[in-house]
């Protein structure tokens, strides 16, 4: 299947590409204003073009625009911006003492520092893991200071999609600015040297609910109730976003487009989904529609692929893509198939519109190529124009960006042409083995579930399944590996360990024997390796 793959991904046309991505450069697509309605209908309108049956859903979210923010020390205004979720400040702005937190890491907050009404000086992004940890520390600002001159527009977020009842206590609850690096280093300066600098921090944000555009584009299989794949990219960007996530937006259009003249040789469906509400709103389209299509995806979605910021100048970096753990073998076939390059198997992170997890759908690739490391310490490896006002159609590759479109041509004509998904689930039962021999704990012996599990692991170690086996398989597995155990819910927009699920297990083997946190983990434990075996079980039910 590899030299069909290849051969369909062949035809991708550089020159359609940048047509597509030049008209989408002309609008600010943030999400929920008019501006972004008017590109998703240019999109809308080529899907059309190319033969799929497309929908507009408009839904409500919780949507955060940021408007003008200053800092000023001492009287002094220095460049600044303000994000996504931050609270408005009031007229006069924010003041309080300035506390330097470095990096702002789990470390610094510890201690037990009074830090209640203080401006937290932090070194870095801006990101949903400090705004936590303010709010816990009744913090009244965080004041971030950019890794360089440019400044990132960030959504600050932990509560991944809209609130809830149960969540909207953990949105953001201070302002939060960026400075570039050398106004903050030199603040910092200050505070080293003993000085007590007057700061207030000026921040506009719009947040509230608002409808928002969602696009769907769709066509079945020749058999109307095969299965579908599920491929993905958000519509709504900071500024124009020419490659985050315009780019991606017509790397989708361009598979669409190739995919649609050879229906003929589908075996399964193939859905695509622009989300909004992804840069100002914590993944809200995406988490929307996790929550209303649950059965549908639940029964029918084989694997969700998604796609972000491709064609990036200079991205060079094309092994770190991420992928779950059944399809890491998939990826890395695509990878050397279309390429001949060597997949280094990276885990997905907790972000991206990864929604879908819960509901236990594997997950292919999101952000593709990468820039080589730098002297610059980001978070994100796209560029020092990523959320910038610099994101425009200059930062692109026009080769890169049809090389990465054919990377995702193949792999889309994979999943919709093997005769069986390339889902390997006895990788994942090894790497749920080989978690759960780590954790043994005397206070919890494992061995009835370690044999369990050993025998889903020999029973899937080489074993074709047919589409809908291997579905129920993975609403079993994934689920373990990348949720904290709620299918029906979204976990925090923060970073988590795999197999979070195990943290309990993790947890009473680290616990001092003889404890009494020993007794209380115990309970956690048993029921979080209740919870595994229920879904070893499943998967095996399935075979």
């Amino acid at each position: 299947m590899a030299g069909d793959a290849k051969a369909f991904a062949a035809g991708v046309d550089a020159g359609a590409l940048m047509e597509n991505l030049t008209a989408l450069a002309r609008w600010r697509k943030l999400a929920g204003t008019a501006e972004e309605l008017e590109s998703i209908r240019f999109i809308q309108a080529r899907m059309d073009a190319y033969g799929y049956r497309t929908t507009m859903l408009m839904h409500e979210a919780y949507v955060s625009l940021p408007g003008a923010a200053q800092v000023t020390v001492d009287g002094q205004r220095l460049r600044a911006i303000t994000h996504a979720m931050s609270l408005a400040s009031p007229a006069g702005g924010v003041t309080g003492p300035v506390v330097d937190m470095g990096a702002g890491d789990e470390a610094a907050f510890a201690g037990g520092r009074d830090l209640r009404g203080a401006i937290l000086l932090v070194d870095g992004i801006a990101s949903p893991a400090v705004a936590t940890r303010a709010a816990r520390v009744g913090a009244a600002g965080t004041l971030h200071v950019s890794p360089h001159e440019h400044i990132h527009e960030m959504c600050i977020s932990p509560v991944w999609g809209s609130p809830s009842a149960e969540t909207a206590g953990n949105l953001p609850a201070a302002v939060a600015v960026t400075v570039c690096h050398a106004d903050g280093m030199a603040l910092r300066a200050r505070l080293a040297a003993g000085e007590l600098p007057a700061v207030v921090l000026h921040a506009e944000v719009d947040t509230g609910w608002r409808p928002i555009p969602l696009l769907v584009a769709e066509l079945p299989a020749p058999e109307e109730d095969a299965p579908f794949i599920l491929f993905s990219g958000h519509h709504d960007t900071w500024y124009e976003g020419v490659m985050d996530n315009g780019a991606a937006n017509a790397t989708m259009m361009e598979v669409a487009r190739l995919a649609a003249a050879r229906r003929d040789a589908w075996k399964r469906g193939l859905r695509f989904c622009f989300w909004s509400g992804h840069s100002q709103g914590r993944y809200a389209s995406s988490a929307w529609y996790a929550d209303t299509h649950w059965a549908e995806l639940e029964q029918r979605c084989a694997v969700h692929v998604n796609v972000d910021s491709t064609g990036g100048a200079g991205a060079t970096v094309l092994g770190e893509a991420p992928s779950d753990g059944a399809l890491a073998g998939f990826a890395g076939a695509v990878l050397r198939d279309e390429l001949g390059v060597a997949h280094e198997g990276k885990r997905h992170g907790r972000n991206g519109d990864a929604s879908f997890w819960g509901i236990g759908l594997p997950s292919l690739f999101s952000t593709l190529s990468h820039q080589p490391p730098g002297p610059v310490a980001m978070r994100n490896p796209l560029g020092w124009w990523w959320h910038t006002p610099q994101d425009l159609l200059d930062k692109i590759d026009p080769d890169f960006l049809a090389r990465d479109t054919r990377v995702y041509a193949h792999a889309i004509w994979r999943l919709l042409t093997d005769a069986a998904l390339p889902l390997d689930h006895a990788a994942t039962a090894t790497a749920l083995l080989g978690e759960l021999q780590r954790y043994r704990s005397p206070a919890l012996p494992l061995d009835a579930l370690l044999a369990e599990v050993e025998a889903l692991r020999d029973r899937l170690d080489g074993a074709v399944l047919a589409d809908a086996a291997s579905m129920r398989v993975s609403r079993a597995l994934v689920p373990l590996d990348y949720t904290q155990g709620d299918r029906f819910s979204h976990d925090p927009a923060l970073p988590q360990p795999a197999w979070p699920v195990l943290e309990p297990l993790r947890e009473l083997a680290r616990a001092e024997e003889g404890s009494e946190a020993v007794h209380l983990l115990t309970v956690s434990a048993r029921r979080a390796g209740n919870r595994v075996a229920h879904a070893v079980r499943q998967a095996m039910a399935a075979l």
